[in-house]
């Protein structure tokens, strides 16, 4: 949940653009997981704590 969190935002002036990184990495551990019996709750878990992470601003800011 903690790795779906993470965003990275860039910021220019007033302008934000954010891109969930942690959203993508998460799929990625999600698709090679051994077990494979519960990959539903695995993506549900991992876009609620997307939309979390988005609310509360959570990540890295890159600001040019």
């Amino acid at each position: 949940m903690i790795v779906g969190m993470q965003w990275l935002w860039f910021e220019n002036g007033s302008n934000r653009i954010p891109i969930p990184i942690g959203l993508i990495i998460g799929y990625l551990f999600a698709l090679h997981d051994h077990f494979r019996i519960d990959r539903k709750i695995e993506y549900a878990v991992l876009i609620i704590a997307m939309f979390i992470g988005f609310w509360l601003q959570a990540g890295v800011f890159v600001r040019y």
